[in-house]
């Protein structure tokens, strides 16, 4: 496996906390701690365009495919909903006082982490709120679908992850295995396992069949883990972290296959936040506590 960098797309005035993909491949969103966000195309190097300006930091924005419309956490107020096509605001819900850590959307019900510990259930169609979960009172930071098995995983700081069912929104399961916040949880694409991480440095391998029982426990990074995202293949996942590397994953082995950092590959000098992989040309993309992101080309000879 090769890496090669391929650009740094500039033009955020704080901290980048959050990648999501467009309709397009060559297409995604970055929101950050200027509170904009901004297009760029992958085909034309650091051609930003701002799409949307708030007042408040940025950690989390979804796409919402079905409809093109772009759901925008804005921290301590609520959710705003842009049109990607004309770039206007549809609508806006103030719907906390705390922080936006993730939101994601699965038919017509959008799943939101708050800083409180709850996770608001959002009826997308009608953009009304339908179901407050209170589950912990520490932060929710991640939150993934599993439409197989019909339940949804949750990350807190509590140090655990939650498993609810997607239905009524009732309470499954509760993993606890890390031995600090979890900021990440990503389902593999077949949904044999959950992968989760945060601030313990650690990957935990979850067996989804088997009550999430743990498969396998990698200490992955020197310092916290932010994210995981897969490649569109399967065939990889890759995991950022605060001691500033990228490290790319054989998805079936759980082995280290490749780590990209400032060093071997002039990567990010700050906390690396978040990752999208991305169908075009195999990229993956990195945001950063450095305003930047970068873009990356992995190259597979196996």
């Amino acid at each position: 496996m090769q890496v090669e960098k391929i650009d740094t797309f500039s033009g955020h005035r704080d901290c980048v906390y959050t990648l999501e993909g467009a309709a397009e491949s060559n297409l995604f969103f970055s929101g950050g701690g200027d509170g904009q966000v901004v297009r760029w195309d992958l085909s034309k190097p650091d051609a930003g365009e701002l799409y949307v300006q708030i007042p408040a930091s940025i950690y989390a924005i979804c796409l919402d495919k079905v409809r093109n419309q772009l759901w925008v956490g804005q921290n301590f107020e609520g959710i705003h909903l842009i049109d990607v096509e004309s770039k206007l605001e549809i609508k806006s819900l103030k719907i906390t006082s705390a922080s936006i850590f993730d939101i994601k959307i699965h038919e017509n019900n959008a799943f939101i982490g708050l800083s409180d510990g709850t996770i608001v259930v959002m009826d997308v169609e009608n953009f009304v709120v339908k179901k407050h979960i209170k589950a912990s009172d520490k932060s929710v930071r991640s939150i993934a679908i599993n439409a197989i098995s019909n339940e949804f995983a949750a990350a807190y700081s509590d140090f655990s992850v939650k498993v609810f069912d997607l239905q009524d929104f009732s309470l499954k399961l509760v993993v606890n295995q890390h031995t600090n916040s979890v900021f990440s949880a990503c389902y593999s694409p077949d949904y044999q396992y959950l992968i989760t991480a945060g601030r313990d440095a650690h990957l935990k391998i979850l067996d989804v069949n088997n009550q999430y029982e743990l498969h396998d426990d990698i200490a992955a990074h020197i310092f916290a883990i932010n994210d995981i995202k897969f490649s569109p293949n399967g065939k990889y996942f890759a995991t950022c972290s605060m001691d500033k590397s990228i490290k790319v994953w054989d998805a079936k082995k759980f082995k280290l296959l490749k780590v990209i950092d400032q060093a071997r590959h002039s990567g990010h000098g700050t906390s690396i936040n978040k990752l999208w992989w991305s169908e075009y040309e195999n990229f993956i993309v990195s945001a950063s506590d450095d305003k930047r992101i970068s873009v990356w080309r992995i190259e597979d000879y196996n």
